[in-house]
């Protein structure tokens, strides 16, 4: 079955409020985009105006134990996504490797195509570090804490 990329697929940079979409490589994707990308990864980003992706990818190059989820990965790239930061772990590329499996926002993440990101995650040995639910929400952060100074 062909994935097509319609209105749903984010055409900007999100803001702090806004959502980027969440993709998975294809079985087609060209060899050296997947040996960049590394295995597992989590791929955030949106769509272009001239039919391409800006993508922002985490796949825990480094084994941090923070990282081991799938969903963490995907966190961790869509705040780099929305700070523009600097980076080697972003590119831009053809839509045609990649199928949009869902939304990530600041809010949480949105699976669409639960099917698909097993697929890719099976396919990565990962399989494990897969989202229980289709629908991740984020715990807000803690409130900063008081030092005595402040008293």
């Amino acid at each position: 079955m062909s994935i097509t990329f319609g209105q749903d697929l984010p055409q900007e940079r999100p803001d702090a409020d806004g959502r980027g979409a969440l993709f998975v490589p294809k079985a087609d994707i060209k060899d050296e985009v997947l040996q960049t990308l590394r295995l597992g990864a989590a791929v955030v980003g949106f769509g272009n105006h001239d039919r391409s992706l800006t993508i922002y990818y985490e796949s825990n190059r480094f084994n941090e134990p923070t990282l081991a989820k799938w969903e963490n990965k995907a966190r961790k790239a869509y705040e780099r996504l929305v700070d523009n930061l600097p980076t080697t772990s972003k590119m831009q590329t053809k839509m045609e490797y990649f199928e949009q499996v869902g939304y990530i926002s600041g809010k949480g993440i949105t699976i669409r195509r639960m099917d698909s990101l097993k697929r890719w995650l099976a396919f990565s040995d990962a399989l494990a570090t897969c989202p229980e639910a289709e629908s991740v929400t984020w715990a807000p952060p803690a409130p900063p804490k008081k030092s005595t100074a402040d008293i």
